[in-house]
């Protein structure tokens, strides 16, 4: 069996470092030296494996993602009518592992970051549209044509409670907001039933 090498070890031995110094300060304004001190190795071999900060947090962004994608995979496979699906969806999103303090921080600057930054921003689309058209295609059953714009409303406010979170000093709480966002659907369901499906 091969061995495997440091070099991916460090990465995320780096990447857990990024998000760990960010969710610690509530910024960017952390240094490598920060973050390496904190993963353990030296500056210079972070610029080696990054090159910089910005990548860093990218690569941070997309762990979380990739973490938050594999959450979101799991739940869909153990869902099976649209309304289960549309939960599970909404619920992946409110888990310990991706609603707790310094992923929330993260969050917060990777926002902020995408509007200056063109990796960040696209790294942000990519993850909007791919929310948008899992709960689109789950919702067509329950609503038909109006979908869309209720996909789009319920997005907005799970971006919008992650960064209140963001603001809050206490334990941020999954639970919690899964519930405000699955009242929302209940309304946005009985509404819809009133109205005629395209």
């Amino acid at each position: 069996m091969p061995k495997l090498g440091m070099e991916p070890i460090r990465r995320e031995a780096l990447v857990k470092a990024t998000i760990a110094e960010i969710g610690q300060t509530g910024s960017l304004d952390v240094t490598v030296a920060q973050i390496a001190r904190r993963a353990g190795m030296s500056s210079a071999l972070a610029h080696h494996y990054f090159g910089g900060k910005d990548q860093m947090f990218l690569a941070a962004m997309r762990h979380t993602l990739s973490l938050y994608g594999a959450e979101v995979r799991g739940a869909l496979a153990m869902a099976k009518r649209p309304r289960e699906r549309t939960e599970a969806i909404i619920r992946a999103g409110f888990t310990n592992s991706n609603f707790r303090r310094e992923v929330v921080a993260s969050w917060l600057n990777f926002y902020v970051l995408a509007q200056s930054d063109d990796q960040a921003r696209r790294l942000l689309a990519v993850y909007q549209r791919r929310l948008h058209s899992n709960l689109v295609y789950n919702l067509r059953p329950l609503i038909g044509g109006q979908a869309v714009d209720v996909a789009l409303r319920i997005a907005g406010l799970i971006d919008g409670l992650y960064l209140r979170e963001a603001l809050s000093r206490g334990a941020p709480s999954g639970e919690g907001a899964t519930l405000k966002v699955l009242t929302m659907l209940d309304h946005e369901l009985r509404f819809a039933d009133r109205e005629p499906k395209s």
